[in-house]
């Protein structure tokens, strides 16, 4: 007859058990990859007055690039790191108020851009959004 096991030994055999099962189920239904999911924008607009990329190439560019194509001193904001269901449009508001640091690239920390007002960060959004349509990025 076999010895009777250990309560100890009873619960590491029941956590390997369940950490196995746990780690199944989440490779399992982490597999949200698999189905493309559209991007989420909050509205389709465009910026047709042309403030948009007058107040981007005031603001942005220097570091952005002409039309957000990237400098050697900042990343193409025309990239599919940048579509919508990645970076928000908010995204694109905090980076502007607080800064950012350096996530995706390696130019360095993205210091606050002083005296733009709220109408003109929309408005560069509004132009973002539509160069990244008008590139295919979404």
């Amino acid at each position: 007859m076999m010895p009777k096991p250990q309560p100890s030994v009873r619960i590491l055999a029941a956590a390997v058990v369940i950490g196995v099962a746990g780690a199944g189920a989440y490779g399992w239904l982490g597999r949200a990859g698999d189905v493309p999911i559209p991007p989420k924008v909050s509205a389709l607009r465009t910026d047709t007055t042309g403030t948009g990329q007058a107040a981007f190439d005031t603001y942005c560019a220097e570091c952005h690039g002409t039309k957000g194509t990237g400098t050697a001193n900042g990343p193409p904001l025309v990239h599919k790191i940048y579509e919508p269901s990645h970076h928000a449009d908010g995204t694109f508001v905090l980076a502007v108020r607080r800064g950012v640091r350096a996530h995706h690239w390696g130019f360095g920390d993205m210091p606050p851009v002083e005296d733009v007002g709220d109408g003109e960060i929309a408005a560069i959004i509004d132009f973002i959004r539509a160069e990244q349509r008008r590139n295919g990025i979404f």
